[in-house]
């Protein structure tokens, strides 16, 4: 009797697991492209490999893993409360030590931590690494805006700005639209330097999976291939101070032919020949 029940209980609980994952992992993602969405739960649509990436070890690693631990937890919470309640076992016992039970305790989340880090650090060594990037964009963060430069087109640079809600054009969503527009090339590898000239911002942009600090006084790195055009929304991710809510990012992602000609308007250099530009 108590091996049916025993099995009875296992069995339950990774059926739950399984409909709780499916579930989590079916509800579509966001609808608008590059922007969150009122009342979404997903993570933003990815427009990069590296966002594929984390999307992919979030949703089929990750959430099966933490679904099945909380519902194993929520079932063992159960169990105690109902078997082991006062009233059903007026005796407890007086057992201090289980040394199988200290054992697995101890070696179940060892071995799901090492399930979790292999596959992490693969990732986190292909989002971290940049060769044979074709151009740079430098980002510099102040209080509370953002400077642009592109070393690689002619050394063009601007400030962006937030474009007030009295300013706001149709389209243009309220606390995200920028005065002035990073235009970066599609499939294009591109360096991302970051730096900042008075305390620490972060250029974040979920869409492509970028988070990167802008420290005062040093330079961080990372870099980003769009594989997707559109226009992309981010906001600063470190607490910068009494604006900090009020300094977004805008990028817009074109085509190669439509970025060189952007460059030719700003007064700069198209990308070279080997980048694939015609």
């Amino acid at each position: 009797m108590n091996k049916i029940k025993a099995f009875s209980f296992w069995k339950l609980s990774s059926y739950i697991s399984a409909f709780l994952t499916c579930a989590l992992m079916t509800v579509p993602a966001f609808a608008t492209l590059g922007q969150p969405e009122p009342g979404g739960i997903n993570l933003q649509a990815a427009a990069s490999p590296m966002k594929e990436k984390m999307i992919a070890f979030h949703n089929g690693l990750l959430m099966p893993i933490i679904t099945a631990i909380a519902v194993f937890v929520f079932i063992l919470l159960l169990v105690v409360v109902v078997r082991f309640n006062k009233k059903a076992n007026p005796t407890p016992s007086q057992t201090t030590h289980n040394l199988l039970l200290e054992v697995v305790w101890t070696l179940v989340p060892v071995l799901i931590l090492v399930v979790i880090v292999i596959p992490s650090m693969k990732m986190l060594y292909y989002v971290d690494k940049s060769a044979d990037t074709e151009m740079t964009l430098k980002v510099t963060g102040y209080q509370w805006y953002w400077g642009y430069e592109y070393p690689d087109n002619g050394g063009i640079n601007f400030l962006s700005n937030m474009v007030p809600d009295k300013d706001l054009k149709s389209g243009q969503p309220r606390l995200l639209a920028t005065d002035n527009v990073v235009v970066l090339p599609v499939n294009t590898n591109i360096k991302i330097l970051t730096a900042a000239s008075d305390v620490i911002h972060s250029w974040s942009i979920p869409a492509f999976g970028i988070k990167l600090d802008a420290v005062p006084g040093r330079l961080n790195e990372t870099w980003v291939r769009i594989d997707k055009e559109g226009t992309f929304y981010g906001q600063c991710s470190q607490l910068c101070g009494q604006n900090h809510a009020y300094m977004p990012i805008e990028v817009r992602a074109v085509s190669k032919q439509a970025f060189s000609e952007w460059v030719k308007r700003q007064s700069g250099k198209t990308l070279s020949k080997k980048t694939g530009d015609k």
